[in-house]
C-alpha cells in the first residue's frame, strides 16, 4: 500500500510538472523577454548548471546516480530547464572516443565502477552520444536545454592563462569552434526541447578586445542560425560575461538577422571583481555599487529602444554556509534578479566531479546536491529561490 501511494505521489508530482512547463516550441523573444514563439506568452527560463566540460567529457555524477534519477531530482526542485555545458573538441576532436576508454585514460577506475553500477548503458557510448542520451533524460521530464559551448579543450574552467578564454587563445581555434558550433547546432535541430544555444561561456584574457569579439560573435551567432534557426542564440560579453558596454556605442548587427532570436548572458558572482568588498565595505554600499555597477556594463540591454532578454546563465554560492562575502552577495543579488525579473541559471546541480584540477571525486561546495548526490547539500537553500521561480513581469 505504501509503495502504491508512493507511485501516485510520483505520478502526480510528474503531471504537475509537464501542465506547469508545457508551451509550444520554438521560442523567440519580444523586446527584454522570452516568449512562446505561438502564443506569445512569456517562458521564464529557471534552470540549474549541470557540467560536461570536464576532461571526463561526460555529465558529472553519472557514477552516483542513474541520469534519470538526476533528470527527476532537477525537475523536483522546481528547475524547467538545465544548462549543460560542452567543449568544442569533445565533438571536433574526440567524438568517437567511448566513455570508458576516457575513463580509463584518466585512470578514473572508481568512477568506472560507479557508471557501471548506475548507468551501465553508457559506458561503450562514444562521449557524444552519452551526451545526447543526458538530453534525453532530462527532455523526457519536459525540461528545456540550454547548451552551453563552454570551453574548447575539456578542462576546468575559467582562468585568464587557461589557453581556452578568448579567440586566438592556445585551445581557441575560431575555425574550429564554428565548427564545433555547426556540428552541435545540426545535431540537435530536431531535438525540440533543446531551445538555445549559447556562443561562448566567460570570454576573457589578455587577447581580448571588441573588435576581435565583434567579428567573431557575428560569425558564431550567424553559423549557429544558418544551421538550426529554431534555437535561441546566447551571446557572452567580454570579461567574463561582465561587461557589454561596447554595445552602447556600436550596435551587433545582427537583428535583423537573426530576428527575436538574441538574447544576452551574464555571470555574477561575490568573487566577480573581487569578494574583499563584500566584507571591508558597509553591505547596503556595497549593494548599491553593484546594482549601479551591473546596469552601467549589462543592465543596459534590458532598456531602451533595442530592448533585448537578459539570461543571467551563472551566479551562486557556497551552500555550505561557511563564506561570508557569498552569505552577503546572496540577498543583494537575489534582490536585484528578483527586481528585474531576469532569467536565471544557478551554478550548480552537481555535489562531486569525476575529476576536477587533477584530483578525483572532488567536492563541489557550490552543488545544489551533495557529494554522494543523495539529498540536498543545504536544504533550506532552495526557498530562498521561490521568488525567483515566480514569473513577476512580462505578462503579455
Amino acid at each position: 500500500m505504501e509503495r502504491s501511494m508512493k507511485v501516485v505521489i510520483t505520478l502526480t508530482l510528474l503531471i504537475f510538472i509537464f501542465a506547469k512547463y508545457s508551451h509550444s516550441l520554438p521560442l523567440s523573444t519580444n523586446s527584454r523577454w522570452v516568449v512562446d514563439k505561438l502564443t506569445g506568452e512569456r517562458v521564464k527560463f529557471k534552470c540549474v548548471n549541470w557540467p560536461a566540460h570536464l576532461r571526463p567529457m561526460l555529465a558529472e555524477g553519472l557514477d552516483k546516480k542513474p541520469m534519470s534519477h538526476i533528470a527527476r531530482h532537477i525537475s523536483l526542485m522546481g528547475f524547467n530547464c538545465v544548462r549543460l555545458t560542452w567543449a568544442t573538441r569533445m565533438f571536433t576532436r574526440y567524438s568517437n572516443k567511448t566513455v570508458v576508454q576516457t575513463f580509463r585514460d584518466l585512470n578514473l577506475v572508481n568512477a568506472i565502477t560507479g557508471i557501471t553500477k548506475n548507468n551501465p548503458q553508457v559506458l561503450h557510448l562514444t562521449a557524444v552520444d552519452a551526451f545526447s542520451a543526458v538530453i534525453g533524460a532530462i527532455t523526457s521530464l519536459g525540461m528545456m536545454v540550454v547548451l552551453d559551448n563552454h570551453v574548447s579543450e575539456p578542462m576546468w574552467c575559467c582562468s585568464n592563462d587557461d589557453g581556452n578564454g578568448f579567440f586566438g587563445d592556445k585551445y581557441f581555434d575560431p575555425r574550429e569552434w564554428l565548427n564545433g558550433l555547426s556540428i552541435v547546432g545540426k545535431r540537435y535541430r530536431n531535438t525540440q526541447m533543446v531551445v538555445a544555444m549559447s556562443l561562448r561561456n566567460e570570454l576573457r584574457g589578455p587577447r581580448q578586445n571588441a573588435n576581435e569579439w565583434y567579428r567573431w560573435v557575428r560569425n558564431g551567432a550567424t553559423e549557429i542560425h544558418r544551421v538550426n534557426p529554431d534555437v535561441l542564440v546566447l551571446i557572452s560579453g567580454l570579461s567574463y560575461a561582465l561587461d557589454f558596454s561596447a554595445l552602447k556605442t556600436k550596435p551587433l548587427g545582427l537583428e535583423n538577422a537573426l530576428q527575436n532570436k538574441l538574447v544576452y548572458e551574464a555571470h555574477r558572482y561575490s568573487f566577480s571583481g573581487g569578494s574583499d568588498k563584500w566584507l571591508r565595505q558597509p553591505l547596503n554600499q556595497i549593494c548599491h555599487d553593484l546594482t549601479s555597477d551591473i546596469n552601467k556594463n549589462v543592465g543596459f540591454l534590458t532598456t531602451g529602444p533595442h530592448q533585448a532578454p537578459l539570461f543571467i546563465t551563472e551566479f551562486g554560492v557556497n551552500l555550505m554556509g561557511t563564506n561570508q562575502a557569498d552569505n552577503n552577495f546572496l540577498p543583494c543579488y537575489m534582490a536585484y534578479l528578483a527586481k528585474m525579473d531576469l532569467d536565471w541559471a544557478l551554478w550548480a546541480l552537481q555535489g562531486s566531479y569525476y575529476l576536477r584540477q587533477g584530483a578525483q571525486n572532488t567536492d563541489e561546495q557550490y552543488g545544489l546536491l551533495d557529494t554522494d548526490w543523495t539529498g540536498l547539500r543545504n536544504p533550506g537553500f532552495n526557498a530562498k529561490l521561490l521568488l525567483l521561480h515566480q514569473t513577476l513581469q512580462g505578462e503579455f
